[in-house]
């Protein structure tokens, strides 16, 4: 298959359990709840997310016929990051529209730990080594186990309590950003000291100003 990449870029996780650890971002374009483009968003069965993931286009981005080319470019990305333990974060969009088996073999060949970060409605492939859910409510999810899951907080059909019947290691509540975002931060924060299972979550990289 043609992998269609947004875009590879190297930084820290700024969210979740991982957060802080510097990693290469592999963004791949598309997404199977919304299109990314504005004009449809009303109508997306995810209305509220701020990633852009259209197109081709970002850095290092574009169509990669094999898993070789992306660890090519993984590879030179990285090679600020030393000799300490390789780290990719595979995310979205939906990331699990194209990554499989191929190309999970060949990050880990090529010495990477493989992190992915999805919506949780497609099945993964095997040799995932850190997954990472955030369910979008009203729709399905299928992925019912993983290290970490990632509620955005509040989402009008998804109660968090329910959330914790699943089975994850770390469950975090994130504030949805946009207009009411300080007061979705103070509803989060709230709801975390009273529900001391859930780990307040903070998207760092924003605060810090990186990608």
């Amino acid at each position: 298959m043609t992998y269609r990449v947004k875009e590879i870029f190297y930084t820290v996780q700024g969210e979740g359990a991982q957060s802080g650890r510097p990693a290469v971002f592999l963004r791949f374009a598309g997404c199977n709840l919304w299109s990314g483009h504005e004009a449809d968003r009303e109508r997306a069965k995810c209305t509220f997310c701020d990633t852009d993931f259209v197109g081709t286009d970002g850095e290092n981005g574009g169509r990669y016929p094999t898993p070789l080319d992306i660890v090519d470019v993984l590879d030179r990305v990285w090679a600020g990051g030393g000799d300490g333990p390789r780290f990719v974060v595979c995310t979205g969009g939906e990331p699990l529209l194209q990554l499989d088996e191929p190309l999970i073999a060949a990050l880990h060949a090529a010495g990477f730990e493989v992190a992915v970060e999805t919506n949780g409605t497609v099945a993964p492939p095997d040799g995932i080594d850190w997954l990472c859910v955030s369910p979008k409510a009203g729709n399905e999810v299928v992925v019912k186990s993983g290290q970490e899951l990632k509620l955005v907080y509040p989402q009008e059909g998804h109660d968090p309590e329910r959330m914790l019947a699943l089975d994850f290691e770390h469950f975090y509540l994130q504030p949805k950003d946009g207009e009411d975002h300080a007061a979705n931060t103070k509803a989060t924060l709230a709801y975390c000291m009273a529900h001391p299972r859930w780990r307040f979550g903070l998207q760092s990289h924003k605060v810090l100003g990186v990608q």
